[in-house]
């Protein structure tokens, strides 16, 4: 049976789609909902996003960071309690199979995941547990998810992960065609809660609730790729600038590292995410999947797009690495054609930086 949240309820909710079916796609007034999830007016942030489709899944007993850290991307073996970070699953070929957000406890090591992860995932853990004194639990039905761009105070006692977006961890690198003091994540904090899913609707309360369409705007400004939308069955770290948060590169070995250090070396990935202004004349946006074309030729795909409160249509797209960063892109939605405007997230020349100085990869001038 598919999940509903019980906040779909509330006055107005309109149930969303696709990633994120399950909980409301706005509560009537999309362009309100985000302003009050964003702060505005010199007013600080007081929405609050149902997200209790999400995945978690937990994975208790002493070898449990040590176990992890060695079928993962990221260095996990010393990680302190209430310390926030990111790890990507991958297959042989570097490919991304798992993306999950990580916070551990000091007992519990919880991995917050997209909806249709968290059943396959505790699955794949527990086949590759072993002998090791590890517990793997899907607990999703138990756990609701709640995200807000700033600490709620009456929450300080819950267990909340805060998305590392867009610092480089520990071990990670930019891939980013700007600095990091430059780059528009910094506009955005994020914090997902873990609250009891008994609790979901008394611990709300009466506070104001945006809907999924006005997280996800936040996310598309911010160019924060989303696992089931920037990812495809090719896709690797490096297309995405998940190196920067999600990969150790100096940690030992994990499936998938043999991809993720020849590329970084000594390749470029084949493609690369990239932020679109859209011609917001058609007053709609393009679908998820929508094709990028450069002089008719297709160059890539749709991966997301939004109506931000601010910038307008928006929408985040992987294309191939040569396309001119200077081409104007047409996206074309079976037929409608929108203008759009490239700002460059991963830089062309990304990757072979074996030999280079060492940095941030420099924005094109």
């Amino acid at each position: 049976m598919s999940y509903l949240s019980p906040l779909l309820n509330r006055s107005g909710a309109v149930a969303a789609g696709g990633l994120d079916a399950g909980v409301a796609a706005h509560y009537g007034d999309p362009n309100r909902e985000q302003r009050l999830l964003a702060g505005y007016l010199g007013k600080p942030p007081s929405a609050v996003v149902d997200l209790s489709h999400r995945g978690v899944v937990t994975v208790s007993g002493p070898d449990r960071l040590s176990w992890l850290n060695t079928l993962s991307s990221q260095e996990l073996k010393n990680l302190s309690p209430r310390v926030s970070t990111e790890l990507l699953i991958l297959t042989v070929q570097g490919r991304i199979e798992y993306d999950a957000r990580v916070l551990d406890d000091g007992e519990t090591t919880w991995l917050i995941v997209e909806t249709a992860e968290a059943a396959p995932l505790a699955q794949w853990l527990t086949s590759m547990k072993f002998m090791l004194r590890v517990e793997i639990a899907d607990v999703s039905p138990d756990w609701a998810v709640v995200g807000s761009v700033a600490e709620v105070p009456e929450w300080s006692d819950r267990t909340v992960w805060q998305d590392p977006w867009p610092h480089i961890s520990a071990g990670g690198y930019s891939y980013a065609a700007v600095p990091e003091t430059e780059h528009p994540g910094l506009e955005r904090s994020w914090f997902e809660y873990l609250i009891p899913a008994a609790e979901l609707v008394a611990a709300v309360g009466q506070r104001p609730l945006a809907g999924a369409w006005a997280a996800d705007a936040l996310r598309v400004a911010a160019w924060r790729p989303r696992r089931g939308a920037e990812t495809d069955e090719k896709t690797i770290p490096h297309e995405l600038d998940l190196i920067r948060t999600a990969v150790h590169l100096n940690k030992g070995c994990y499936k998938g590292q043999e991809t993720v250090a020849r590329v970084h070396n000594l390749g470029r990935p084949p493609r690369r995410l990239v932020f679109l202004q859209l011609d917001g004349s058609l007053h709609t946006l393009p679908a998820v999947g929508s094709e990028v074309l450069v002089d008719e030729r297709v160059v890539g795909t749709v991966t997301s797009s939004a109506q931000h409160y601010e910038m307008g249509p928006i929408a985040l797209a992987l294309i191939k690495r040569s396309v001119d960063p200077e081409a104007v892109l047409i996206v074309n939605d079976d037929g409608e054609q929108y203008p759009a405007n490239q700002e460059i997230i991963v830089a062309t020349d990304a990757g072979q930086v074996l030999g280079r100085q060492t940095g941030f990869l420099r924005a094109p001038r």
